[in-house]
């Protein structure tokens, strides 16, 4: 039982460790062949918008606005990918009920 203690407690400090390093890493995402790059941290907080001067239309917002969406979530994605695969294998596949982010 003791071993099995220890063990746990070895599994949450190494989990610790990956979820710190992962909400501080920063991942990247673009839309539009690259005209617009959104930059989010592993913990979900868009860091950066880039938009290409040339994209930018007056008479069409909308279509910018759609732009940034896409990038935005192109970079969530990312970061949630980064986590399933660096936090899973800590879990062993365990389904922790949403506690990964």
């Amino acid at each position: 039982m003791r071993k099995l203690m220890e063990q746990a407690q070895q599994m949450q400090e190494q989990l610790a460790a990956a979820q710190n390093e992962l909400a501080a890493a920063r991942f990247d995402g673009s839309a539009g062949g690259g005209v617009v790059k959104a930059t989010v941290t592993g913990s979900n907080e868009v860091v950066s918008v880039e938009i290409d001067p040339a994209v930018i239309d007056p008479d069409d917002a909308e279509i910018l606005g759609d732009l940034v969406v896409a990038a935005v979530n192109q970079a969530m994605k990312n970061a949630a990918d980064a986590a399933q695969q660096s936090l899973g294998g800590l879990t062993g596949g365990l389904d922790l009920g949403g506690l990964l982010g």
